[in-house]
Parts: C-alpha cells; sequence; structure tokens
C-alpha cells in the first residue's frame, strides 16, 4: 500500500483558486441567492424539504451539517413566515416532523426556477460538446471528493437534448419486450407520444427530464398538459444498470413539483398492473387508483390504471 504524501503548495493553490472561480460564477458571493429573500443555507433546507417533506430537524440538520441551534431559527422563521409546519410524529411526540406548505413550495419553485435559469444560461454559452465535458469532470469531483467511491447524486437531471428521442423510443421499446413480452407496438407508442410532445411543447406548461450517468441515458419523463387544470406524466423509465439510485422517485418529484409550481391542480398518469415498482413510486408519492380497465395491447392482455395525484 502506497504511502499518502502530503499536498502541493500548487495543488492547494489551484483548489482554492477553482473555489474562488465557481463561487464568484454561481453568486455564492451575494448576499442572498438568485436576488430572492433567501441566503444560501435558508434555499438549501427549502430545498432539501421540498424533496423529503417529513423530515425532523434533526435528520436535517445531519443531512446539511448544520448547528441545531442555527437550524432551529431558522425553522422558527420558516413557521413565521408561513412556509414550513411542524407535526408530531405518532412515534415519537418529542420529534417534529417537518413539512412545506403550499406557499413554502411556492417558494422552493421559485428558486428552483430562477437557478435553472442561471444554470442554463451559464451553460449556454458553451458548445454541447464542452457542457459534456464540464458536467463529467464535476462527476469526477464528487466522486473523488466523496472518497472515491459514487457521489451521493451519481446521476444528473437536464432536458431534453437532440438524439435523445430515438434513444429513450429504442429503450423503452427493448426493455418492455425484454421485461414484459410487449411487441413492437409499444415502441411505436413511444415515438408517437415523443413525436407529438416536441411538436407542441410549451414551456411554460411542459417539462421533460432526463436522467444521464456518466455520459449515458439511464432514465427520463416528461410532463404534457392534459388541460388548465390536469397535468399528465408520461413514460416514466429507467434503465436496469441504474435502479436502486432513487432516480424514478426523483423524477417522479420533479413532476409534482412542475406541476405544483405551474398551478395545475391534478396530476394524472395512465400505467399497467404489471408495472409493480412503478406503481410503488406513485403510491409513495401520493396517487390514489382511480380506474382500472382491461385491455389488449402491445400483445398480451393487460389491466391499465389511471392513478391521480391532488396537487
Amino acid at each position: 500500500m502506497l504511502a499518502l504524501s502530503n499536498p502541493s503548495q500548487d495543488q492547494i493553490d489551484c483548489m482554492r483558486a477553482f473555489n474562488r472561480f465557481y463561487t464568484r460564477q454561481i453568486g455564492l458571493l451575494e448576499e442572498v441567492l438568485l436576488k430572492s429573500p433567501f441566503s444560501l443555507t435558508e434555499a438549501r433546507v427549502l430545498f432539501d424539504l421540498a424533496q423529503r417533506n417529513g423530515q425532523t430537524a434533526a435528520e436535517l440538520g445531519r443531512e446539511l451539517g448544520l448547528d441545531a441551534g442555527y437550524l432551529s431559527r431558522m425553522l422558527k422563521k420558516f413557521e413565521e413566515r408561513g412556509l414550513v409546519l411542524r407535526e408530531a410524529q405518532a412515534d415519537d411526540a418529542r420529534q417534529s416532523a417537518i413539512a412545506l406548505t403550499e406557499a413554502g413550495r411556492s417558494a422552493f419553485a421559485e428558486l428552483d426556477s430562477a437557478s435553472n435559469k442561471e444554470i442554463g444560461a451559464l451553460l449556454e454559452r458553451l458548445p454541447p460538446e464542452r457542457r459534456q465535458t464540464l458536467v463529467t469532470a464535476m462527476a469526477t469531483i464528487m466522486r473523488v471528493l466523496g472518497g472515491g467511491g459514487e457521489p451521493k447524486v451519481p446521476y444528473i437531471l437536464r432536458p431534453l437534448q437532440t438524439g435523445d428521442l430515438g434513444w429513450i423510443t429504442r429503450r423503452q421499446g427493448m426493455l418492455y419486450a425484454q421485461e414484459y413480452g410487449w411487441d413492437e407496438t409499444y415502441e411505436a407508442l413511444v415515438a408517437e407520444i415523443l413525436a407529438a410532445f416536441v411538436k407542441s411543447y410549451d414551456p411554460k406548461t411542459e417539462r421533460s427530464w432526463v436522467a444521464e450517468r456518466d455520459g449515458e441515458v439511464v432514465g427520463s419523463v416528461f410532463v404534457v398538459h392534459q388541460s388548465d387544470e390536469v397535468a399528465k406524466l408520461r413514460l416514466l423509465y429507467v434503465e436496469p444498470s441504474a435502479r436502486g439510485l432513487g432516480i424514478g422517485k426523483r423524477l417522479t418529484d420533479e413532476c409534482i413539483a412542475f406541476a405544483r409550481s405551474r398551478g395545475y391542480k391534478t396530476l394524472t398518469l395512465w400505467t399497467n398492473d404489471i408495472l409493480i415498482a412503478a406503481r410503488r413510486i406513485y403510491q409513495a408519492a401520493g396517487f390514489k387508483l382511480v380506474k382500472e380497465e382491461r385491455h389488449t395491447s402491445f400483445g398480451k392482455d393487460l389491466v391499465g390504471q389511471t392513478w391521480e395525484l391532488t396537487l
């Protein structure tokens, strides 16, 4: 085993220079984040609560490495502003589960949108191949500083890009054939849905997310406009090699947060009862089964299901 040597001054200087450069690039030196009323730490707490509602203050503090007293004062301020609610846990009255209110989710949605725009503008200046070089380097930084293993979030989410339509269509067709024996009519349906999404895409009411890991697509999902009050979640899938990383849940949570931020009242989806893993994700997110019907599609006798989430 090789003995570890001390880092050189050049290495230390290089890393400090990178830190100074990056904090300027994304505005971390400003007193508030993205011209919002929130500091960077407050925004980070809102982000964590938006991803996992129902955490206790102790869990949140451990996750973010925050001093308990500092976090308690912050949460009290959030309560006074109507951004969070606390409810005593049934199994331990000394612990309170913290959840964002509707106002809290709205505040997070504004921050999330502003952050997406700022990072999008930063990446827009780069040609596609340099963007990929950048995000791959960032994944490497997370992996190395995380102890040499996988980074805590070993994938990125991005919007649909040229080339994704064919890939997602092909992979979904192949996976559903391999796992459920569906025929090529399912692949044709995926192609039709994706073509319609791109042709009529409205960024104000619709959104796509593609999960990418080490430069490869490992999952995706889409939200489409159905009416002024109803949005539809479509074509959720995760590659077998990336299952177990929480990508399916993350993609579903992104759909829910987006639909809420756009003022939809209901998020609906259609699936089949044999897709057990997907159904578990929907149930855990709060979707309710509202309709079932038998049908013959994709060369199989199936039970179709309609699920809805009240936003």
